[in-house]
C-alpha cells in the first residue's frame, strides 16, 4: 500500500484516503497499473512488449481511470498527468485544484463505463480562509490509445476536471471577481436564474460590468475564471459560494412576462433563439436561448439571416428609386449574377407581381435581379446594402447595450456575394438582437441602438444612424403587414395569434453541410418587435415563427 494510506469501506465501495484527500474505486490498486502503462507487472528481466495499438481493452479503461482517479484524488498532479495524452496542459490544472480551488477533501467515484467513456462523481470540500463547504458535481473521462506509445491514457480536456471548464480557464477559490447583484425587471420583479435560465449569462455578465458600481460587496466564492494565457472579458462562472457577499440592486429593461414566455417558447425547439425589444425606445424585453452550451447566440451569434434581410434590402431598393411597394418587380424561377443562379424556395415564380407580393411571398430572384440596373442608376453594388444597413439600422457601427454582443455584419462583397447578401446569405452574419432591432427600425422609423440596463448606467456613447425616409419606412410597415395577414404571406400562420397591428418577415438561411436550413423569422405587435432562429429548423414560419409569436402575444 502508500505509505501513509488508510483503508476504509464506504456504501460497499473501497476509499483511499492519502493526505486528507481520497478516491472511490471499485477496488484498491497498489501503484498504477500495468494496463494503463505505469509500473506493475512481474518482477525479474523481460523483454520489452511492443507497443499496443487499436482501441483500449475494457481493463485497459477501467484501469487507466481508476489510476488517474487515484493519483489526482491523492494529490499527485504530476502522476494523474501523466496518465493523460497532454500531461503538459493537465499538470497545471490538476495542481490547481488543490492550491487555487482549495480543495481540501475529494472522493472521486467511477461509474460502469460505456464503451471508451466512464463517467465519476466527485464530493469534495473546499476550505478558504476559515469559510468551508461541500461541493459536489459528476463529470466524465475518456480513455483513448496514445499515438506513440501505444498505452491506454486519459484524452485529455478540462472538462475532466469540471464538466463546465474549457481551456484557457482555470478553478479559483476567492473573493468573488465581482460583488453580486440582485436584478430586477422594470418594474421591480426578480430575475434569477433559476427561474429564467436562459438569463444565466446574460446576468453573469451584468454582474461582472456593474456589481461593483452599483454597490455590491464581494463574496467567497469558487469560480471558472480564464487563466490569464489570453485576453478574455467573459465574465466568472460561479460553481460554488462559500460566504454570500451584498448584492447590488439592478435595474434592468427586461420585462418578466415576455421573458418567461420566450423561455418557454424556446423550450420547444432545440438550438433556438429570441430576443425582444420595445421598438420606439430599443429596450431589450426579453433574451432566451436553448442551446447544447451555455452560450449567448441570442446576443452573440453569427449566422446569415436568410430572407429576413430583405427589409434592409427592400429599403436599400427604395431609397434608391429602383423599387416601391406597389411597383412592378420581376419574380422569375431563378436569376443569374456573376455566374451563380439563384432560385426561388419549390421553384415558384410571380407573374405580374408587385414588390409587395414578392417580399410577403419572399421571393428571392425579385431581390436579386435589380443588380443589373444598379450601373444605370450609379449605384455602387458592393457597397449599397452595407451603406444601407449601417447608415439606417445601425449595423456595422460599435453597440454599447450593457453586456457583450455581436452587432452585426453586412460588409461589402463581390461576385455572388454581392448577390447572396440581397437575401441573407453570403457573407452577412447577423442574430435575434440585430434582427429583432432591424424590425424596431422599420416599425418605428429610426433605429434605436438596443439597451438592456438604464441608459445612465452603461457610460459612454450609444450607437446612432439616420432615421428612415419616412416614405420608405411606411412602405416596409405595410410589407411587413401583408407578410404577416394576408392569405399568401409566408408569415402569416404563424402570426394569426398575435393581435394588434402587426408585420413579419420570414427567413430559411441554408448552410453548408447541413441537411435543414436555420429557420429565422422577424416580426413585431404594436411597439414589441422581436427576431428568432432556431436551428436546422427548416422554413421560417415553421419553428422560429412559433417562437416569435409566442413572445409578441405575452408582450404586446
Amino acid at each position: 500500500m502508500r505509505n501513509g494510506a488508510k483503508i476504509g469501506i464506504a456504501g460497499g465501495v473501497f476509499v483511499v484516503v492519502a493526505g486528507g484527500v481520497g478516491y472511490g474505486a471499485y477496488n484498491l490498486w497498489n501503484g498504477l497499473n500495468g494496463s494503463g502503462g505505469g509500473s506493475g507487472g512481474s518482477t525479474g528481466t523481460t523483454q520489452a512488449a511492443p507497443a499496443r495499438t487499436g482501441p483500449p481493452t475494457a481493463d485497459e479503461i477501467s484501469g487507466t481511470a481508476k489510476d488517474f482517479l487515484a493519483a489526482w484524488a491523492k494529490g499527485d498532479a504530476s502522476a494523474a498527468a501523466q496518465l493523460t495524452n497532454d500531461a503538459a496542459d493537465a499538470q497545471p490544472l490538476l495542481a490547481g485544484y488543490r492550491a487555487d480551488a482549495h480543495v481540501t477533501r475529494v472522493t472521486l467515484t467511477p461509474g460502469a463505463a460505456t464503451g471508451a467513456q466512464v463517467p465519476f462523481t466527485v464530493r469534495a470540500t473546499v476550505s478558504f480562509e476559515g469559510s468551508t463547504k461541500p461541493w459536489s458535481y459528476a463529470s466524465s473521462l475518456s480513455v483513448v490509445r496514445g499515438v506513440t506509445t501505444g498505452r491506454a491514457l486519459v484524452d485529455w480536456d478540462p472538462s475532466v476536471v469540471h464538466p463546465d471548464l474549457k481551456k484557457g480557464e482555470t478553478l479559483t477559490t476567492g473573493e468573488a471577481e465581482s460583488a453580486p447583484i440582485k436584478a430586477v425587471d422594470r418594474s421591480g420583479a426578480v430575475l434569477t436564474k433559476e427561474k429564467y435560465p436562459s438569463l444565466g449569462p446574460v446576468l453573469d455578465a451584468l454582474r461582472q460590468k456593474y456589481g461593483d458600481k452599483a454597490g455590491g460587496k464581494p463574496g467567497v466564492e469558487t469560480y471558472i475564471g480564464a487563466d490569464g494565457s489570453a485576453d478574455s472579458d467573459a465574465p466568472a462562472k460561479t460553481l460554488l459560494t462559500l460566504s454570500k457577499g451584498t448584492p447590488a440592486l439592478l435595474h434592468t429593461t427586461l420585462d418578466a412576462r415576455t421573458q418567461a414566455a420566450a423561455e418557454g417558447a424556446v423550450k420547444k425547439f432545440g438550438e433556438s433563439s429570441v430576443v425582444a425589444v420595445k421598438a420606439s425606445t430599443g429596450e431589450i424585453r426579453a433574451v432566451a436561448n436553448n442551446r447544447s452550451d451555455s452560450f449567448n447566440a441570442a446576443m452573440q451569434g453569427t449566422l446569415a439571416p436568410g430572407s429576413t434581410m430583405k427589409i434592409m434590402t427592400a429599403a436599400m431598393l427604395i431609397n434608391n428609386g429602383l423599387a416601391s411597394e406597389k411597383s412592378p418587380i420581376l419574380c422569375p424561377v431563378s436569376v443569374t449574377w456573376q455566374s451563380q443562379t439563384f432560385h426561388n424556395l419549390d421553384n415558384f415564380s410571380i407573374p405580374g407581381g408587385t414588390l409587395e407580393q414578392s417580399f410577403a411571398r419572399s421571393c428571392n430572384t425579385a431581390f436579386i435581379k435589380p443588380l443589373g440596373r444598379f450601373s444605370e442608376h450609379h449605384i455602387a453594388a458592393d457597397s449599397a446594402l452595407p451603406d444601407t444597413a449601417k447608415k439606417y439600422f445601425g449595423i456595422g457601427s460599435v453597440w454599447n447595450v450593457g453586456v457583450p454582443t455581436f452587432d452585426g455584419s453586412v460588409p461589402q462583397a463581390a461576385g455572388p456575394n454581392t448577390a447572396a447578401a440581397m437575401i441573407g446569405q453570403g457573407q452577412v452574419q447577423m442574430n435575434p438582437l440585430n434582427m429583432a432591432s432591424v424590425t424596431a427600425t422599420a416599425r418605428s422609423g429610426a433605429f434605436r441602438q438596443p439597451v438592456i440596463v438604464p441608459r445612465s448606467l452603461i457610460g459612454g456613447a450609444l450607437a446612432t444612424a439616420q432615421p428612415l425616409p419616412y416614405n420608405t419606412a411606411q412602405q416596409l410597415r405595410d410589407m411587413m403587414h401583408t407578410t404577416a395577414t394576408a392569405g399568401y404571406g409566408t408569415g402569416t400562420a404563424a402570426m394569426a395569434g398575435v393581435g394588434g397591428y402587426k408585420g413579419a418577415k420570414t427567413g430559411s438561411a441554408e448552410v453548408d453541410a447541413q441537411g435543414k436550413s436555420n429557420s429565422w423569422f422577424a416580426g413585431f405587435s404594436d411597439d414589441l418587435a422581436a427576431a428568432a432562429v432556431v436551428q436546422s429548423g427548416g422554413h421560417g414560419g415553421d419553428a422560429a415563427g412559433p417562437v416569435v409569436a409566442a413572445v409578441l402575444a405575452a408582450g404586446s
